[in-house]
This record gives structure tokens, C-alpha cells and sequence, in this order.
């Protein structure tokens, strides 16, 4: 497994460095408001912790090439979450990310007869188009910024998710999100509609013995900009119940983005993912440090 970390890194080293290149070869500097780029969510686009936003990653405008690293740590009360990855967003118009997720069963894996410290792992391809608006510049106008977007999940573990009714150890997931800017209130809105089969993210697979089609999601942020460098926000996210031995809920947090300075964001938040593989109400922190440009 060290391979398919060192590998998640390399990639986003690689993608920080494509950026870099493209960036210094002429594009001007980022001229997006900061935190207006968003964070990064738990499968790697940019948006809030639990929730894919429309905006483009960086801090470029439609005039350059902005990109982003993040790691992000989720310790729960009896499993941790881990991810580390990258993106790149192209004239605020096309992002393209990638995420590598490490889910750590600890003492849980022994109950559940796997194993202390067992992990599931993985890796998640996403790419994101915006089609209309601008969060941030249309304040004349109510249409919010609209994307569309696909991420691809690959997770290990295929006997151990056939194993708990899981139908496939890889998936496709389809999104369409709509975010807008209200400078005027301090406010950032989001609501995000996803097709998914997805079993906790796809860790523990794609559809299941008891549901297995995919069925629309809902993922909705509100948050306020307290500072132009400092917002708080809550976030909810529905989850499909798609296995008949544990049922899975949606999950929420709270949460706080500062951006130590323009280039560097760290994200804290409370979160509460629900029942997680027969355990209850899996809460915990949320933690995230993003680098980007």
C-alpha cells in the first residue's frame, strides 16, 4: 500500500509541477478572491469538506492555470479516514483531481473478524466542467455557477465487499453543482445533486444486496465569510443505504476554512458520517491542509 500512497503523491507532485510550468510560461497571477477556489472534499474537488462544489480549484481566473495539494486526516470514534491528493483547474473552466483515500478500521477491523488496523483504499479520478455563471463576478445576476462533473472510484478489497453484499469494487459517480457568491451578505451557497451507488464513498463498494441502481444525492453547503480570510459553514450530504448488513445515514459538519495566507488553507470541522459498518454514529474531527496557487 506504501506503493499506491507514494504513487498518490507523485501524482500530485506532478500536477502541482504542470501548473507551475504553465504558470510561470505566462499566464498572470491568480486574481480569484481568496477561499473563493474552495477547499477540497473528501474525494478531491474543490468545494467543503463533505461537499463537491461548481467552483474551479486555484486561484487563477479564466486567464491562467491555478492547482492545488491537499492531506486531510478524519479521525473517528472507531475507524480514520485519510486522504492525499491533487488538482488542477484550467482557465477556471476544467478541473481535473485525483485523491487517494485510506479508510483505517483499527480496533473495529478485530470485531468485524478482519483484523486490527485493516484498510481499505481508494482511488478516486475526477474531472469537473463549469457551464454557466460565475460564483463570485455575477453579482448582478441570481444564476449561481453551474458544473458538471464525473469521478471514477477504484477501491481494493473486492472479496471483502462482495464478501458484506457490495456488487462492484469500482464505480462512476455524476454531479451537478450549483454555487453562488453573495458578497453582499457574506455568503457562500451551494447545493450539488449526485448519481451515485457508492457504499460510504466507495470504499466499501458500488450498489449492494439490497439496492443496487443508482439513485440521485443531495449535497448542500452554507457558509458565512466572517473575514475575507476566515468562513465558517455547515454542509449535509445524503449516502445511498445500499447494503442489507449495515445500514448507512448521511452525514454533516461543521466546519471552518482559514487561509493562513493566500496560498495556504487549513480546514477544521466537526463531522458526524453516522452509522458506519454496524457502528454507531461514527463523529469525529475533520481536518485539511491545502497548498495552491
Amino acid at each position: 500500500m506504501r506503493t499506491v500512497k507514494t504513487y498518490a503523491v507523485t501524482i500530485a507532485i506532478a500536477l502541482l509541477a504542470a501548473a507551475s510550468s504553465a504558470h510561470a510560461d505566462e499566464m498572470r497571477s491568480g486574481g480569484k478572491l481568496v477561499l473563493t477556489g474552495g477547499v477540497t472534499s473528501v474525494e478531491g474537488a474543490a468545494g467543503g469538506g463533505l461537499a463537491t462544489w461548481a467552483v474551479i480549484t486555484g486561484n487563477e481566473t479564466d486567464a491562467g492555470i491555478g492547482a492545488s495539494v491537499n492531506i486531510t486526516d478524519v479521525p473517528l470514534t472507531d475507524f480514520n479516514l485519510t486522504a492525499i491528493g491533487g488538482k488542477i483547474g484550467w482557465r477556471d473552466r476544467v478541473e481535473v483531481s485525483f485523491q487517494h483515500i485510506t479508510f483505517d478500521t483499527r480496533k473495529a477491523g478485530a470485531a468485524l473478524g478482519l483484523g486490527r488496523n485493516f484498510r481499505f483504499d481508494q482511488n478516486v479520478i475526477g474531472a469537473k466542467v463549469r457551464i454557466i455563471g460565475d460564483a463570485v463576478y455575477d453579482q448582478d445576476r441570481i444564476l449561481p455557477q453551474i458544473a458538471i462533473g464525473v469521478q471514477y472510484k477504484l477501491a481494493n478489497q473486492g472479496a471483502i465487499i462482495r464478501a458484506v453484499g457490495g456488487r462492484q469494487s469500482r464505480g462512476t459517480d455524476f454531479y451537478v453543482a450549483a454555487t453562488k457568491v453573495v458578497l453582499s451578505k457574506s455568503l457562500v451557497l451551494d447545493a450539488t445533486m449526485r448519481l451515485t451507488k457508492a457504499n460510504q464513498f466507495g470504499l466499501l463498494g458500488f450498489g449492494g444486496d439490497k439496492v443496487d441502481r443508482y439513485r440521485p444525492q443531495f449535497e448542500g453547503s452554507a457558509a458565512v465569510l466572517l473575514t475575507p480570510r476566515l468562513v465558517i459553514g455547515a454542509e449535509y450530504r445524503s449516502k445511498p443505504d445500499n447494503l442489507g448488513f449495515a445500514r448507512e445515514q448521511g452525514g454533516y459538519d461543521l466546519f471552518a476554512a482559514w487561509s493562513l495566507m493566500r496560498n495556504i488553507t487549513l480546514t477544521a470541522a466537526y463531522t458526524d458520517l453516522g452509522d458506519i459498518a454496524t457502528f454507531r454514529s461514527q463523529r469525529g474531527a475533520f481536518l485539511s491542509l491545502q497548498g495552491g496557487f
